[in-house]
Protein backbone atom coordinates (compact mmCIF):
# COMPACT_ATOMS: atom_id res chain seq x y z
CA UNK A 1 0.00 0.00 0.00
CA UNK A 2 1.33 3.29 -1.21
CA UNK A 3 0.72 6.15 0.37
CA UNK A 4 0.71 9.75 -1.58
CA UNK A 5 0.52 13.40 -0.81
CA UNK A 6 -0.47 16.40 -2.23
CA UNK A 7 -0.76 19.68 -1.27
CA UNK A 8 -2.18 23.26 -2.44
CA UNK A 9 -1.90 26.33 -0.89
CA UNK A 10 -2.60 25.67 2.88
CA UNK A 11 -4.74 22.56 2.35
CA UNK A 12 -3.06 19.41 1.82
CA UNK A 13 -4.12 15.26 2.02
CA UNK A 14 -1.91 11.95 2.46
CA UNK A 15 -4.00 9.40 0.16
CA UNK A 16 -4.18 5.77 -0.90
CA UNK A 17 -4.84 5.16 -4.65
CA UNK A 18 -5.72 2.12 -6.52
CA UNK A 19 -6.64 1.85 -9.96
CA UNK A 20 -7.20 5.79 -10.33
CA UNK A 21 -9.71 5.13 -7.28
CA UNK A 22 -9.06 6.78 -4.20
CA UNK A 23 -9.43 4.50 -1.22
CA UNK A 24 -8.34 6.38 1.80
CA UNK A 25 -7.59 10.02 2.48
CA UNK A 26 -6.05 12.09 5.40
CA UNK A 27 -7.08 15.86 4.83
CA UNK A 28 -5.22 18.37 6.45
CA UNK A 29 -4.72 22.44 7.10
CA UNK A 30 -1.01 24.26 7.23
CA UNK A 31 -1.37 26.81 10.09
CA UNK A 32 1.29 28.57 9.93
CA UNK A 33 5.27 27.69 8.80
CA UNK A 34 5.62 24.94 11.94
CA UNK A 35 2.37 23.38 12.19
CA UNK A 36 -0.41 21.42 10.69
CA UNK A 37 -4.08 20.35 11.74
CA UNK A 38 -5.76 16.88 10.80
CA UNK A 39 -8.98 17.12 9.96
CA UNK A 40 -10.66 14.43 8.57
CA UNK A 41 -9.43 10.64 8.20
CA UNK A 42 -11.39 8.07 5.95
CA UNK A 43 -10.69 4.74 4.38
CA UNK A 44 -13.47 3.10 2.33
CA UNK A 45 -14.60 -0.25 2.89
CA UNK A 46 -12.25 -2.14 0.49
CA UNK A 47 -8.95 -1.28 2.92
CA UNK A 48 -10.70 -1.67 6.18
CA UNK A 49 -8.85 -4.14 8.59
CA UNK A 50 -5.52 -3.54 6.95
CA UNK A 51 -4.45 -0.57 8.84
CA UNK A 52 -4.72 1.88 6.74
CA UNK A 53 -6.06 4.93 8.35
CA UNK A 54 -2.56 4.14 11.05
CA UNK A 55 -0.97 4.02 7.66
CA UNK A 56 -2.04 7.60 7.17
CA UNK A 57 -1.25 9.10 10.30
CA UNK A 58 2.04 6.94 10.33
CA UNK A 59 3.09 9.24 6.86
CA UNK A 60 1.62 12.32 8.58
CA UNK A 61 3.66 11.97 11.45
CA UNK A 62 6.91 10.52 9.02
CA UNK A 63 6.23 14.20 6.66
CA UNK A 64 6.67 16.02 9.93
CA UNK A 65 10.05 14.97 11.48
CA UNK A 66 11.06 15.45 8.42
CA UNK A 67 10.15 19.11 7.95
CA UNK A 68 10.37 20.25 11.86
CA UNK A 69 6.71 20.30 12.22
CA UNK A 70 4.07 19.90 14.96
CA UNK A 71 1.08 17.84 14.34
CA UNK A 72 -2.44 18.85 16.10
CA UNK A 73 -4.90 16.16 15.57
CA UNK A 74 -8.50 17.41 15.41
CA UNK A 75 -9.44 14.20 13.66
CA UNK A 76 -11.09 11.83 16.35
CA UNK A 77 -9.87 8.76 14.44
CA UNK A 78 -5.83 10.74 14.21
CA UNK A 79 -6.28 11.58 18.07
CA UNK A 80 -7.09 8.05 19.07
CA UNK A 81 -4.07 7.16 17.20
CA UNK A 82 -1.70 9.87 18.85
CA UNK A 83 -3.26 8.40 22.20
CA UNK A 84 -2.20 4.65 21.85
CA UNK A 85 1.07 5.52 20.07
CA UNK A 86 3.48 7.26 22.52
CA UNK A 87 6.52 7.45 20.00
CA UNK A 88 4.06 10.13 18.14
CA UNK A 89 4.94 12.35 21.20
CA UNK A 90 7.39 14.33 19.61
CA UNK A 91 5.61 15.52 16.49
CA UNK A 92 2.30 16.11 18.55
CA UNK A 93 1.41 19.85 19.11
CA UNK A 94 -0.15 20.05 22.53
Amino acid sequence: MQIQREESGSKGAFYIEENGKRLGEMTYTKAGDTRIIINHTEVSNELRGKSAGKQLVAAAVDHARKNNLKILPLCPFAKSVFDKVTEYGDVLDK
